[in-house]
């Protein structure tokens, strides 16, 4: 008998292992409102296989959810999304996607326990729905970035019509992306980062 197969499924795979040079691992929440492509972003990005709660639509949501802009949409996240990716050999960031939808945001207060940053998707044929997680953020004053996610036919606005739109400062950075493409993604991680070493420097300068 040939063992050899069984033998080779033994322990975790080599993508899967953590860098021995990791020295430090930073929580990164990924939200936004339903449908803004938060489980597409984390997959595209992660080096491990993402972990993911997405669950078929059912009645259930019915007059619940708000599917305007996104009714082609048959699964949704009940959970969170979980993928991880190192920036260089040393730094690691652990992605955790939220649920969209109103009725799952009492997980917020887990997943965001421990979080130093934030990405906001939003979607520009919806921008309302970016609204109340933006306001949710701010609350929690955890620091974020905001990424435009591109979507067939969604109109195309100079950045600082949707900074104003959102009422945001001018501090927060606004970046275009495609949550479907690994190097968009991480660019918009990337943008994160320099941001919340910006706010450490600053805060430093401050003490």
């Amino acid at each position: 008998m040939d063992f050899r197969s069984s033998e080779q499924a033994v322990g975790p795979r080599s993508e899967d292992v953590l860098p021995e040079t990791a020295t430090a691992a930073v929580k990164v929440v990924i939200v936004g409102g339903f449908g803004v492509g938060k489980t597409t972003l984390v997959g595209s990005v992660s080096e491990i296989k993402p972990l993911t709660t997405e669950e078929t639509m059912t009645q259930a949501g019915v007059g619940v959810d708000d599917l305007q802009g996104v009714e082609r949409k048959t699964s949704t996240t009940v959970a969170m999304d979980f993928g991880r990716i190192s920036i260089n050999e040393e730094l690691v960031l652990y992605l955790f996607g939220t649920p969209g939808q109103q009725r799952f945001w009492f997980l917020w207060r887990g997943l965001f326990e421990g979080a130093l940053g934030a990405v906001v998707l939003v979607d520009t044929r919806r921008l309302e729905v970016s609204f109340d997680v933006i306001g949710r953020l701010e609350e929690r004053r955890v620091p974020f970035v905001v990424a435009i996610n591109t979507f067939p036919e969604a109109p195309m606005y100079p950045i600082e019509e949707i900074r104003t739109a959102l009422d945001l400062p001018l501090s927060v950075p606004i970046v275009d992306c495609d949550a479907r493409l690994r190097g968009s993604s991480r660019d918009v991680l990337m943008t994160l980062m320099r941001y919340l070493q910006s706010l450490a420097v600053t805060a430093d300068a401050v003490t």
